[in-house]
Parts: C-alpha cells; structure tokens; sequence
C-alpha cells in the first residue's frame, strides 16, 4: 500500500483541527493523536513555547502538519485570530477541541476575586468565544469537543470552588448547544477527565496520595487515554452522539 492509499484509510484525513492548549499534558496528546488519525493540526499555546515547538515537532516528524499559534486563551481577540489563522492556513477548521483551562485549587474564602475572574475569562469566555468563531467555518460533519472535569460529579477535596463552577458552565453549554448546532449536522460533547497523570498533577503528588485509593482502577489516567476518547467522538465513527458527557475517570465518579 502507497502512501497516498494509507492515507486515504486514516478516519480524520483531509480534516482540519484545532486544539486550544496544545503543547503540554492533555492538550499535546489529543493533537498529535489527531496528526496521526490523519488530521492536519493546529494548536494554541500561551507560555510554553519550547513546549508548543517539541509538539510541532513531534507531529511533523511521524509525517502530520502541524501549525502552533501563540494566543492567551483569555483574550477573546487572540482566541478569534487563532481560529482565522487555522482557516488561513489550513482552509477549512473540521474539528475544534476546547482544552485550554487553568485551576488554582484555593479554599473559597481564600479565592482571590482576580484568581477567579482568571479561570472564568480561559475556562468559560475562551470556551465560548472559540466555539462562537469555529462554527461560522464549520460545515456539515462539524465536530466540537470540550474538555471538562470529573469535578462537575465529584470533587474529592476542598479548594475546587471556582474551578467546579467554571467546568459547570462548560457541561451546561455543551447542552445547549447540541440543539442549536445539530440541525448543520454538527456535533459537540464533552469529556471529563478524572485524575490524569500530568506535569500539573502527576501521578506520585500530593493530591494523588489523597485519590488514588478512591479511584477503582486504582490509578490515575494518562494523556493518550483521553485523547483516545476524543479522537473517537471526532471520528466518523461517533457521528450519531452528541450532547454526551463522558466521564473518563477509572471509576472515581461511580
């Protein structure tokens, strides 16, 4: 088999996607797992910049494209010029994965009113303004996916206030949107992740020695594990679902 023909063969060849927060943890993971479905990749980074060019890197070298975009997911001008930059470059956006988030586990009466306004401006307004602009070049087939939190079922510990409140926000308007989306034929849903082993929460921290033994799996999740999940709901395959909230949390929420 040709090249050409392996491509053909690939389920998201020809498809162009973003993915906000792409060069780190989750967010690398679910773009260089789309690079290798077929899909030619951009992705938003906002201070990690030898993060964002060893993810380029990565999917260019195993032969995807790939396309880094500095923007702070909390400027909604910036969250705008990634998505005409993908158009730009690209020519199409099939396929927008809302993975820019940031927590600041903080008790409530603690929680500066700037620290929150912070996480409502990237987790809720960022999500907002790039699901907004994504869908006026979205066509027919259209895929959305955010990344949520299994925090909106079960928080596990106190400080995680503001940051439930915001992945709230996002279960909330994934629902509506279903039924405004799905007449063009465009699908959107959300993935909670659970415990997932991250530069930001690794496996052997502190906050893992206090959920591991609650989580039936018995350990936490990786990064390739979610981006499985989401390649799969932006596969032809998933087209008939969407409105779904998928928790993928080894059990923690059951």
């Amino acid at each position: 088999m040709n090249n050409a023909t392996a491509s053909q063969t690939l389920p998201l060849a020809g498809k162009t996607a973003l993915v906000t927060g792409g060069s780190r943890s989750i967010g690398a993971a679910i773009a260089k797992r789309l690079a290798a479905d077929g899909a030619q990749v951009a992705f938003t980074y906002n201070g990690s910049p030898k993060l964002a060019e060893d993810t380029a890197a990565a999917i260019e070298s195993a032969g995807g494209r790939a396309l880094m975009i500095q923007a702070n997911a909390a400027n909604p001008d910036a969250v705008r010029g990634s998505i005409a930059k993908t158009v730009e470059t690209f020519g199409a956006l099939d396929i927008l994965v809302n993975n820019a988030g940031i927590a600041s586990p903080i008790p409530l009466e603690e929680t500066r009113f700037e620290d929150y306004q912070a996480m409502l401006a990237v987790n809720v307004t960022g999500v907002f303004v790039a699901t907004q602009e994504a869908v006026r070049h979205m066509k027919e087939d259209g895929r959305i996916v955010h990344i949520g939190s299994s925090v909106t079922k079960h928080a596990g510990f106190q400080g995680l206030a503001a940051y439930g409140l915001t992945k709230g926000a996002v279960a909330g308007f994934n629902r509506s949107l279903v039924h405004e989306l799905g007449p063009r034929g465009i699908t959107v849903n959300t993935v909670h992740p659970g415990p997932v082993n991250t530069d930001m929460n690794p496996a052997d921290g502190e906050i893992a020695k206090m959920l591991t033994s609650s989580i039936p799996l018995g350990r936490y999740g990786e990064t390739n594990e979610i981006a499985s999940l989401v390649a799969f709901l932006v596969s032809p395959q998933a087209s008939f679902i969407t409105g779904a909230d998928i928790l993928a949390d080894g059990g923690l929420t059951s």
